[in-house]
């Protein structure tokens, strides 16, 4: 990777197509997220809206007690941790852009400035690889409709194409106020609310598509007794007939990783990807590790 700085930032443009070429990927990154209304949310409630920089200070302290954090120079409230996944792609962007000679496309459903782009030819007609990622609170109201449905069906037809989707986690489903502090206790992530739930928009493309897997809690790897440390994962390799887990021993110490659950079991595809999640591993913690795999974060 180039030691280069970024290129400078651009917002508030129209995109330029990225030419094909049969031996360089063009991915494209789409937030499905309404900026403004998860922005706007109300710091009052406790539950169903990302933190404020203020929360995300206290949590991690110190580490973003320096002036480029600052409200000189960053977005402060609910909006200024919105930036925060923007700035999280970043090096992914730079890294990407240098193997393929493309750069990165970065989209989100509602923009800073109300600007509305759905999942249409605009951002699918130069896009390979789509990395779709459900950071959209239920409550937002988002929902693939059936013309972007569609539109990601044709996008799939195309020779060489993928998708990945990735609902985020579902905490806090239960009425059960206990169960709810329990699923709390156990993400372990204090910034993380007793109830989010998150992927709406993802989870109706999952549905338009066929695809018979819901996100559900939200997890974190297991961890060595009285340390920090992720614990080795128990794996039954030879089930992993595709090779995913080929030079894994470990899980990445993140405490987002859902569920993925198969709910119905139709489609070879996702019969063997059930029986390999079953079989990964023998304890229920291990599982938890084992179906964090199958999430892009």
């Amino acid at each position: 990777m180039s030691k280069n700085k970024n290129g400078p930032r651009t917002y508030n443009q129209i995109h330029t197509p990225r030419q094909y070429t049969r031996d360089k990927r063009r991915f494209s990154i789409y937030w499905t997220w309404s900026y403004p209304w998860e922005a706007n949310r109300d710091v009052a409630e406790l539950d169903n809206r990302f933190s404020t920089m203020t929360e995300v200070r206290r949590v991690a302290w110190p580490d973003y007690e320096s002036v480029e954090y600052s409200e000189k120079m960053f977005l402060q409230g609910i909006a200024g941790t919105l930036e925060l996944f923007h700035l999280s792609t970043v090096r992914f962007q730079a890294l990407v852009g240098e193997a393929t000679g493309h750069p990165v496309a970065v989209y989100q459903r509602i923009d800073q400035a109300g600007q509305r782009l759905p999942l249409d030819e605009r951002v699918l007609a130069d896009t390979d690889t789509l990395m779709v990622f459900g950071l959209d609170h239920m409550v937002t109201e988002q929902e693939a409709s059936p013309d972007e449905i569609e539109a990601v069906r044709q996008f799939l037809q195309r020779e060489g194409t993928c998708l990945i989707l990735g609902p985020h986690h579902d905490v806090g489903v239960s009425p059960d106020l206990k169960e709810r502090a329990m699923e709390y206790a156990h993400h372990g992530d204090p910034l993380v609310p007793r109830q989010q739930r998150f992927g709406r928009y993802t989870l109706s493309i999952m549905k338009g598509l066929g695809v018979p897997v819901q996100n559900r809690y939200g997890l974190r790897p297991a961890t060595v007794k009285d340390t920090n440390q992720i614990a080795s994962l128990n794996a039954f390799r030879d089930l992993d007939s595709r090779g995913w887990l080929t030079g894994v021993d470990a899980f990445n110490f993140h405490m987002h990783l859902p569920h993925y659950a198969v709910t119905e079991q139709t489609g070879e595809g996702t019969r063997s990807t059930a029986q390999m999640v079953r079989e990964l591993s023998k304890t229920a913690e291990e599982l938890k590790q084992s179906v964090a795999r199958f999430k892009i974060d």
